[in-house]
């Protein structure tokens, strides 16, 4: 039985699926320095007209410091490039960066530029977010905090809500994890490396 396309002579391509390579399930560990391993992740909601948004999540796990929260309506491989390029000019440059297997994190722009600047890739096995935990963490808390307990008008307004907690969260928010205090207290207290 022929199909419809056929029959009415329209060559259509078939889309080949993009395949992933396997991923092996690493230990969460806890890194003992600033920079040594940084998690990201995406999370979505809506303003109030129903246009979409979503939000780029970087933080370092030592001490979990929120290193951007990036808003926009479309964040393509690209725009995490960028992201990550603005945040290493204040930071310095991580030994490894952790996130599950996005569109946009397994992209050939964020694959480029972390093989140039020499950034390990760590991906978490897919359907298993507690193998990123740290991120989630934060992400739970910026769901509470910010992205439900406000109804927004304009991406603006999001991106000042947003950075306006994001200060407050790494300057007094404090982490059990940490001991009760905040990721700056924990990063003063600390020693480096």
């Amino acid at each position: 039985m022929k199909r419809v396309y056929d029959k009415l002579g329209l060559n259509l391509r078939r889309k080949k699926k993009r395949r992933l390579p396997r991923r092996e399930k690493q230990p969460l560990q806890v890194p003992e320095q600033i920079n040594k391993t940084w998690s990201m992740d995406f999370m979505q909601d809506s303003l109030e007209s129903g246009r979409k948004f979503r939000t780029l999540n970087v933080i370092d796990d030592y001490n979990r410091e929120s290193l951007a929260i990036e808003v926009d309506v479309s964040l393509t491989g690209e725009r995490v490039v960028r992201v990550l390029e603005s945040i290493i000019e204040w930071r310095g440059i991580p030994k490894e960066i952790r996130s599950d297997n996005g569109p946009e994190f397994i992209s050939d722009a964020v694959a480029q530029f972390c093989e140039t600047k020499q950034i390990k890739r760590s991906f978490i096995q897919p359907g298993k977010p507690m193998q990123n935990a740290y991120v989630e963490r934060f992400n739970k808390t910026l769901r509470e905090d910010v992205l439900d307990a406000y109804i927004f008008e304009s991406l603006s307004q999001v991106r000042e809500i947003a950075d306006s907690w994001q200060k407050d969260y790494n300057e007094n928010h404090p982490h059990e994890s940490l001991g009760g205090i905040s990721p700056k207290q924990y990063l003063n207290q600390k020693p480096q490396i």
